[in-house]
């Protein structure tokens, strides 16, 4: 599913070369998947249709030094499968990752690739402030990337 995602919408960016690896970085604190139930006998109803990411903040994360308010925690490596898009997949992981993020202390905070607007989309529909507009971040060697930066709604 990610290299579908990844020839459809450029997700990621870059084609990892351990794309296990990418999936669960050495920042990680906690990951979900989305699955979907249903189907036939074959292929026992189950199938991922979604991931998400929380990790530690690290250095250069644009999104949590923008974050002044305490401790944060980023959300990443979120994708959907395109067959199960406009069903919620992408808003009940987010909710997920935020929940855990605050049972921690941390402040769920994320940046996207400002060309990537139906992420940005949904990040606003879920109430998620826009920190900044377009940032430069590293995201390889020798590869800045213009990145939109957000941070989770506060209680």
């Amino acid at each position: 599913m990610l290299a579908t995602i990844h020839e459809q919408n450029a997700y990621p960016l870059n084609w990892p070369a351990d794309p296990a690896g990418w999936l669960t970085p050495r920042s990680l604190l906690a990951v979900w998947v989305a699955e979907e139930t249903g189907g036939t006998a074959e292929t026992d109803g189950r199938g991922i249709v979604g991931h998400i990411v929380l990790s530690r903040s690290e250095e250069g994360d644009a999104a949590a030094a923008l974050w002044d308010r305490g401790p944060t925690a980023v959300i990443n490596r979120l994708y959907v499968d395109p067959a199960a898009r406009g069903r919620g997949v992408g808003a009940a992981l987010m909710e997920r990752a935020v929940a855990e993020a605050q049972l921690r202390a941390l402040h769920p905070v994320l940046d996207v690739a400002s060309t990537d607007t139906a992420a940005a989309a949904l990040y606003e529909r879920l109430g998620w402030t826009l920190l900044a507009a377009e940032v430069e971040q590293e995201w390889g060697p020798g590869q800045r990337v213009k990145v939109r930066c957000y941070a989770a709604p506060t209680s």
